[in-house]
Parts: C-alpha cells; sequence; structure tokens
C-alpha cells in the first residue's frame, strides 16, 4: 500500500509541478509553458536592462528566440526583431519593451555619498533601505541608498523621500574612493531584486514591466513553431528598447519595419490594491485575465478581431478605457508610416515600479494564447478600414 501511495504521489506531482533547476512551479494540466520556458524567463528577469542598456537582456532574449524565427534585425539603439516569412510583403508586429527604469549618478558629494536622477519613472518613496547595483567598466559596484534612523527624525516635522533628499552609500570616506572604485557621473544605477514565486502562481520581480511582455511575444513565437503553423504574413516579433523615456525605441523600430498591423502588451495597473480610487482607475485584477484597452489609438476592427478570437476560444479577459494615449507603444506604432492599425493587450500587474511587479501566471498564459489566437485570424492584405 505505501507503494501505491507514493507511485500515485509521484504521478500527481508531474501532472502539477514544473522543476527547474532553482525552484517548483505550481502549473495547471493544461499549462502552455513548459521547463524551459520558465528557465529563460527567470534567467531574462534576473538580468539587468536599464534604459539605454538593454544589450545584455536583448542577447538572452534572442538566444531563446532563435530557433523559432528565421531571421533577427537589430537597430543602433538595441531594439530586437525576430522575423518569421521575411520575404512577405505584408507584415504583423507582435511587441513589448526590454527597458526596465533605473537611475543615474548625478552628483558625489565630498564625503562620498552618491546624489541620483531618475532614468525613466524610478519611485524614489521606495528607494530608502534599498540595495543598489552600480554598474561600472570594472564591474558592478554594492551600494545602499541610506536614510535617517527613525530615532534622529524630526517626528513634529518628518520628510518624505525625494529624488533630491535620497543617497546612496558605497561605504566610501570621501570623493575621491568613490571614484577610485570607478563610479563616475552618469554610471546607471539597479536594484539586485530577483524573480520569485509567491503561492506557487504568482510570479514577482523588479522589472515585469515590460520583460514579462518580450517573454511572452516570444512565447508567441515558439508556438506557432511547435505547432507547425504557416502564417500567412510576415510576423515580426519586436523587443523595443526605451519605452520608460517616451515610446523612443518603438519610434526608431516602427520605421525601420514599417507594419500593416501591430499588437502591443504591456502591463497596466492592478486597481484592487491600496490607495487606489476604482471610480478614476476602473476595476482590473490579476488573475481575471488579459486586459483589452479602448482608446483613440486602438484601432477598433483589430481589437474586435482580438476580442473574437479570445472569446471563440474562451480566454477570459478584462477592459479598459484609456483617456487621450494609451501611454504605452501602442502610441508609438499607431501614429506611425501614415497610420498602423494597432491594438493593446495588457497584463494586470501590481505594485507598478517596484521592486516587487506582481503577477498571476494564468494571466501571463492568457496574454500569449490571445495574441496567439488574434494571428491565426488575421489575413494578408486586412486593410482593417472603417469604409470597407
Amino acid at each position: 500500500m505505501l507503494q501505491y501511495l507514493r507511485l500515485k504521489c509521484k504521478k500527481s506531482l508531474k501532472k502539477r509541478f514544473i522543476f527547474t533547476k532553482n525552484r517548483i512551479y505550481i502549473m495547471s494540466d493544461k499549462s502552455i509553458l513548459n521547463k524551459e520556458s520558465l528557465a529563460f524567463l527567470e534567467e531574462y528577469l534576473n538580468n539587468a536592462s536599464p534604459t539605454g542598456y538593454e544589450w545584455e537582456g536583448q542577447k538572452i532574449w534572442m538566444n531563446y528566440l532563435k530557433p523559432y524565427v528565421d531571421e533577427f534585425i537589430t537597430d543602433t539603439y538595441g531594439s530586437a526583431v525576430g522575423v518569421i516569412n521575411p520575404d512577405a510583403k505584408y507584415k504583423v508586429v507582435i511587441e513589448g519593451h526590454a527597458d526596465e527604469i533605473s537611475w543615474y549618478v548625478n552628483y558625489i558629494t565630498d564625503n562620498g555619498l552618491i546624489y541620483v536622477i531618475r532614468n525613466g519613472g524610478s519611485d524614489h518613496q521606495i528607494a530608502p533601505s534599498k540595495i543598489v547595483n552600480i554598474h561600472t567598466k570594472n564591474g558592478i559596484v554594492k551600494g545602499v541608498f541610506g536614510w535617517p534612523a527613525i530615532h534622529t527624525r524630526d517626528k513634529s516635522n518628518e520628510q518624505a523621500p525625494k529624488p533630491d533628499n535620497i543617497t546612496i552609500d558605497v561605504g566610501c570616506a570621501n570623493k575621491e574612493e568613490v571614484l577610485a572604485l570607478g563610479i563616475h557621473v552618469g554610471c546607471v544605477i539597479t536594484y539586485p531584486d530577483e524573480f520569485h514565486v509567491l503561492n506557487g502562481d504568482k510570479f514577482v520581480c523588479r522589472a515585469l514591466d515590460n520583460r514579462m511582455g518580450g517573454f511572452m511575444i516570444a512565447e508567441v513565437g515558439r508556438l506557432l513553431k511547435e505547432n507547425n503553423i504557416k502564417l500567412p504574413f510576415g510576423l515580426y516579433i519586436t523587443n523595443s528598447v526605451q519605452e520608460e523615456i517616451g515610446l523612443r525605441g518603438a519610434e526608431m523600430i516602427t520605421q525601420t519595419i514599417k507594419p500593416n498591423v501591430a499588437i502591443v502588451t504591456d502591463v497596466t495597473h492592478d486597481t484592487t490594491t491600496p490607495m487606489i480610487e476604482m471610480k478614476k482607475a476602473g476595476h482590473l485584477e490579476i488573475g481575471k485575465g488579459p486586459v483589452v484597452a479602448y482608446a483613440p489609438a486602438v484601432q477598433q476592427k483589430l481589437r474586435d478581431l482580438i476580442i473574437d478570437a479570445a472569446e471563440a476560444k474562451d480566454i477570459p479577459f478584462q477592459r479598459s478605457a484609456l483617456s487621450r494615449a494609451t501611454g504605452t507603444d501602442t502610441d508609438a506604432f499607431a501614429y506611425s508610416n501614415g497610420g498602423v492599425a494597432s491594438a493593446l493587450i495588457s497584463l494586470p500587474l501590481r505594485y507598478m515600479h517596484t521592486t516587487v511587479e506582481m503577477v498571476h501566471r494564468s494571466d501571463v498564459e492568457n496574454v500569449i494564447k490571445m495574441i496567439y489566437e488574434a494571428l491565426l485570424q488575421i489575413k494578408d492584405g486586412d486593410t482593417f478600414s472603417y469604409f470597407d
């Protein structure tokens, strides 16, 4: 009986868990993620790719995607594109962005403390007591964002962390010691926080915004290859740089590709956590499915195609209305090249621009499925014209 129970348990574990080198994942029986894709995700997230310095992460991404595409395009600033059917005239983009928020060394005091400025939308309020990596020509130098002890602060006039009062301490007594470590004005600074899983199905890390996008579009490429899908158009799996400082990478790469269609994926806010007003932000929640955007930049016929494809396959999704701009690379693609039919599928996320960004595994899988199923419905030459 004991042997039978052990065998039964072992079979059950194979169905419910995936074992990688560093951790165990609880997975559904129908999970589209596998051991190799999860190992890639962990490696990809744990590598720093601050805005303007994305190339090492791009190399990891391209190495994973290589078996599933015909060729790659790269540009001067580091955007990378895996292409399927490069000779096709009709071009469809699926896109995420590769960069993460960070800091720059801005000023070094005589007593060896470092003041910073943002590189992207870095949150000054989470900085105090965080360990940092300062990237120099000599390698990584560790430091800490210090903050006055509670015992020493004026309780009648508590100051909040601000960009001009947070400093990094690298353990040096003076400016000369800091410079001797290879640190200078302009060195980029990242957080070292790495990927982990909470409660079996919540992925947590810095830079899920939007390294998850790069992961999800790569998984679409993998599934197309493994399922022997022959698309009637060219597919451009695009990992753009410099989104966090104004969609700059997408602005450049869309001029290179000149696509007919663009389906962009990024993250959006879970609005169920404290201090978010649903009357303003809407009701969006991790675990309830991808978020389909409604905005002027979103081409309505393309969005309807995506929704119809999702409903046909029972893929759950949520809706979000965005005033004026989407604030994502969707805007850059939509308003380029005389107008490109574009849509946005977002991954709901908690605690954006912190080191503990959180997404639900099921949402990740459903974004992948939604993009995959939408691609199967796009026909060569589709104009998505409102007048046809």
